[in-house]
């Protein structure tokens, strides 16, 4: 059998990545605009990465299948383990809602059904790849990156193509006041690139922390390149005083992509635009879903069995898939939920388990992160500052845009 691809394990990283970026961080970063968005995103980025390569040399210590749950039972004190468990399941379990929620609004109007229907098909579809394997989710996720490439070329080459330098950087208000939108945008950006559940699963696959590693910086990066794309083209046309109904409309992509459409007149943007969005919510559905399978299974002891495959999946994709159908709200809303816990298990946690490690065993062998333990102070520091960020924003501690 051959060796699975670095770009395999980086498109299923950047696919648990893309879907909930491109819909929150327009209306998130409308405050900050062009160029304070470019470096809270870029910023972001790196520390996201680090983070994830300092659970990756957390788990060096432990056999392969090991998840996140185990080392952080086994370093963390139990109070510690269950924040960390109940963050990192919210997060993944209320994406998984969101994708559900907003694929059945989207797929019920395409087929003519009715939404709960449309939902069930959905995740019975989809969740089906992660049933089978990591292997099957490598070749969907690697087909959907490349639809979803193709499709985001062709919507924003028109974008690109009605780029207004002055409105691209539209400098009325003064820089300070761009930079406190910065702030409120970091929590956004960061969820944008919370793949963290699915770091265990890359080293179980390559069963090479090294190539793991590059699959998590191939997959970052792939994802940084949509996203840097994607808000130069919707600043570059839109003008930042007209985001005021987008942000008032929860920032849904549907409300985006009708104010392009106002914008630039022209009804194939607009329908490869609406594709691309389809394809980055199955694609990060699916890789979403692969993670916290993954995680559940090591969390309930299941077996990697066909019978203990079926209980981990029912207890990934059931209860979101109910919740759907109960109560759906879109796709904004739940990533704005997921923020500040994201911090904890995306940040906080795989720089402390690293840290943690590294001063149980001083002779480091095998993969280390670069920069010792500057690196973990300075994501630590990044985690941290994001979660206050988040909260501040809710309590209406930091300047929100209205337009």
């Amino acid at each position: 059998m051959s060796k699975p691809s670095t770009l395999g394990g980086a498109c299923i990283i950047a696919s648990v990545c893309v879907g909930a970026g491109m819909l929150g961080l327009p209306s998130a970063g409308a405050g900050a605009w062009t160029l304070w968005t470019v470096v809270a995103i870029s910023f972001t980025m790196i520390m996201m990465t680090l983070s994830g390569w300092l659970l990756l040399e957390a788990l060096k210590h432990y056999e392969f299948k090991a998840s996140f749950n185990t080392v952080a039972k086994d370093v963390l004190s139990n109070k510690v383990n269950f924040i960390n468990n109940l963050s990192l399941y919210f997060v993944g379990g209320i994406l998984l809602y969101a994708y559900i929620s907003s694929s059945g609004m989207i797929f019920s109007e395409m087929l003519g059904m009715s939404r709960e229907l449309a939902s069930v098909l959905f995740v019975a579809l989809c969740s089906a790849f992660v049933l089978h394997s990591t292997h099957a989710v490598d070749r969907i996720s690697t087909v959907l990156i490349l639809f979803m490439g193709i499709s985001f070329v062709l919507g924003i080459s028109g974008l690109a193509s009605n780029i207004s330098v002055p409105v691209l950087f539209a400098q009325g208000e003064g820089d300070a006041s761009y930079s406190t939108y910065a702030l409120a945008l970091l929590p956004v950006a960061l969820v944008s690139f919370g793949y963290h559940h699915s770091v265990s699963t890359m080293r179980d696959y390559y069963q090479d922390e090294y190539r793991a590693q590059k699959a998590i910086l191939g997959g970052t990066l792939i994802a940084l390149t949509f996203y840097l794309g994607w808000v130069l083209c919707i600043f570059g046309n839109l003008p930042r005083q007209e985001f005021g109904p987008v942000v008032t409309a929860g920032g849904g992509v549907d409300v985006l992509i009708s104010a392009l459409a106002s914008a630039v007149d022209s009804n194939s943007i607009k329908q490869a635009l609406h594709i691309f969005s389809i394809a980055a919510i199955v694609s990060s559905f699916i890789g979403v879903g692969l993670g916290l399978f993954d995680y559940l299974a090591d969390f309930f002891g299941f077996a990697d069995t066909k019978q203990g495959r079926l209980k981990t999946w029912g207890v990934t994709f059931i209860p979101p898939l109910v919740f759907s159908l109960v109560a759906p709200f879109g796709f904004v809303a739940a990533i704005g939920l997921a923020g500040a816990a994201a911090t904890i298990w995306s940040c906080i946690i795989p720089a402390v388990l690293a840290k943690t490690l590294r001063q149980k065993m001083p002779a480091q062998e095998g993969f280390v992160v670069p920069g010792g333990n500057v690196t973990v102070y300075v994501v630590i520091a990044f985690g941290v500052l994001t979660a206050a960020f988040h909260l501040m924003a809710m309590a209406n501690l930091l300047p929100v845009f209205k337009g």
